[in-house]
């Protein structure tokens, strides 16, 4: 254990737990990882995972059963099977625009940190090295856990880049720790999830005081990037991206962010099709009819990042393109959509038969049988868990891209409510609209969170996700994530912005067919350029511009679709009721970032939004490419 030790460069305090703990595993393989999420016992079908909590006894958090195709994890509790979206705290007194420990319990973090590490001592650990933000523009990191939690340890590996202890080199120094301490929850924070973010000069810890890993190992982390790349001055993009090679082997790079349920996981999907072969594109949410469309030969699909896209100014070049990697190793995959064979197949087909053991979340799984993700844990009021979950390594993933990419369209994706001129909302976005570099800089800066998200369980109207649609894993100032996303923009002039809604266009319900129409429409034409000729300004400024016509695969596009204000049961009238709706949402959101820390191009942009500004003054701030 001691030349392990030596390996990493750490704090006195840390070495000292390591050192002074029963005993420390350092995982050599990924087959060793498997081996600990059933006890380090490769006869145990069932595994247990529980603590010994003083004033309550002995706890049973979390069951793991060993399935054909990996482990099956299931959670005692309801609320334990998902991330509880207010456990973020702040422990150091860093800026920050985010709850503080102290100002939360009245205390400071520092004795709960020691007693911590103390608790830590006490335990069979698990000392696990691995990048965060992976292998190539990563950072070295640590995790630090109960022996016990090895499924914990397992999808944290899959989820960013696992070192194994023989590959650990000399003056490996962590810059981020992730300290795991489940019984904690009960002891101090009433059975919630709690994980504290400390940040120091050296090292940003992340104090994990429950045993589910979307807030530490999948969420935490996004915060840890984001963090440095506050202090570097660079952004971990809330994005899915994707390489589309159409039928004659054109080749175009979209990136598509938004708020959780925006389509991110969509856009790198193929359309989804009816039994014939057609796309339903939209039904009359009034009348109930029906368009169809057909594609003869749909684009391929090469998947580069799903949920996080690392934009590291070690990879920016001459092209003056925004350029992007994988921030992570594997994908924290949600499964709810999945519900019966064959719905989503070439995913199915990787779950069912991997090439090795993954760790899977909320989906039932019977000893040695084949756990199938269709088969849903049911909570405790009878339903399926809305939150089933696969931890899928890249590496499994065909034909994924391992390389950085050039985006040449980066598409921001909104769910939008039905509107109608009897209920007028702001789903009056058209199938896509084109947007000059102002603009999109100011639906990253407002991100809305948008129409029935099943990600969110209650939201009252519009809401914001928060700067970026990555706030909420961001532990720093909101000004000052504005300011590099406007940086970004400003200095990637050849990558060009699109809004794309879901859900539904006026009165008509499209799903997510305008960004699978979209992806095809730009890439067939072999150029994210669009002549201004074909562009046709909004009725609502903040929406740029809609095309005068779209045509895919040699079939049109309806023009109502496009302008939604010319559908019978929109109208100009109700179109432009759903306007104001947007518009007041947008000032609203948009004004708390008019401080003295924000870039003057920044403010500038938002006094044209406060001030109704016609399009031409967006454009005269940054100039559109076209």
């Amino acid at each position: 254990m001691k030349e392990y030790l030596q390996k990493f460069v750490l704090a006195e305090e840390v070495k000292n737990t390591l050192a002074n703990c029963k005993n420390v595993i350092f995982p050599k393989s990924r087959d060793e990882l498997i081996s600990l999420a059933f006890g380090n016992d490769d006869n145990n079908v069932s595994f247990d995972v529980e603590y010994d909590v003083k004033g309550i006894g002995k706890v049973l958090e979390a069951n793991v059963t060993r399935c054909k195709n990996g482990a099956a994890v299931n959670y005692m509790e309801d609320y334990m099977r998902r991330r509880d979206p207010n456990c973020l705290v702040i422990g150091d007194d860093l800026p920050t625009d985010k709850p503080r420990f102290k100002d939360l319990y009245n205390k400071d973090f520092g004795p709960l940190r020691d007693e911590t590490l103390e608790w830590l001592k006490d335990q069979d650990l698990i000392a696990m090295a691995f990048m965060a933000g992976g292998y190539e523009y990563g950072y070295d990191a640590l995790l630090i856990a109960p022996a016990n939690a090895g499924f914990f340890a397992a999808g944290l590996a899959d989820l960013q880049g696992f070192v194994g202890i023989d590959d650990v080199k000399e003056g490996f120094n962590p810059k981020a720790i992730v300290y795991l301490a489940p019984p904690f929850r009960h002891t101090h924070f009433n059975g919630k999830q709690v994980v504290v973010h400390n940040r120091t000069e050296e090292v940003h810890e992340v104090f994990s005081y429950n045993l589910y890993p979307g807030p530490s190992a999948k969420k935490g982390i996004y915060g840890v990037l984001l963090n440095i790349g506050e202090r570097e001055n660079w952004v971990t993009a809330h994005a899915s991206t994707v390489k589309v090679i159409t039928p004659y082997d054109n080749e175009i790079i979209i990136m598509h962010e938004g708020a959780s349920g925006g389509g991110k996981s969509e856009m790198i999907e193929q359309a989804h099709k009816e039994m014939d072969g057609r796309i339903k594109l939209a039904e009359n949410v009034v009348t109930g009819e029906k368009f169809y469309i057909e594609l003869t030969e749909s684009c391929e699909l090469r998947p580069v990042t799903d949920d996080m896209a690392l934009c590291h100014p070690k990879m920016q070049n001459e092209s003056k393109k925004l350029v992007v990697q994988d921030a992570e190793n594997g994908w924290f995959l949600r499964l709810d959509h999945i519900t019966q064979y064959g719905e989503s197949p070439a995913y199915e087909k990787i779950f069912t038969h991997p090439k090795e053991p993954l760790i899977f979340m909320n989906i039932q799984g019977v000893p040695n049988s084949t756990c199938l993700v269709w088969e849903h844990t049911l909570d405790s009021d009878g339903t399926p868990c809305p939150n089933p979950r696969v931890i899928l390594p890249r590496r499994l993933v065909k034909d994924i891209v391992q390389e950085s990419v050039e985006v040449d369209v980066r598409s921001f994706g909104v769910r939008t409510p039905p509107c109608t001129r009897e209920n007028p909302t702001y789903g009056i976005l058209g199938m896509f609209q084109i947007l000059p570099p102002a603009l999109a800089w100011l639906w990253r800066l407002v991100a809305p969170r948008g129409h029935n998200n099943p990600s969110i369980v209650s939201t009252a109207g519009m809401t914001s996700e928060g700067v970026g649609s990555y706030w909420p894993f961001a532990t720093g100032k909101m000004v000052k994530q504005a300011n590099l996303l406007l940086d970004q923009i400003v200095n990637s002039p050849n990558t060009r912005y699109v809004l794309i809604p879901n859900q539904h266009i006026g009165a008509y319900k499209v799903s997510f067919n305008p960004q699978w129409i979209a992806r095809e429409y730009i890439a067939r034409r072999g150029s994210a350029k669009f002549k201004p000729e074909h562009l046709v300004e909004a009725r609502c400024t903040i929406l740029g511009y809609a095309l005068d016509s779209l045509k895919v695969d040699g079939q049109y596009i309806r023009s109502s679709f496009l302008h939604p204000e010319k559908q019978s049961k929109v109208g100009t009238d109700g179109y432009d009721a759903g306007a104001k709706i947007l518009l007041d949402f947008f000032k609203s959101e948009a004004s708390k970032f008019n401080t003295e820390e924000l870039h003057p191009l920044g403010k500038q942009i938002i006094e044209c939004l406060l001030n109704d500004a016609p399009l031409q003054s967006y454009l005269d701030l940054i100039p559109m490419r076209y």
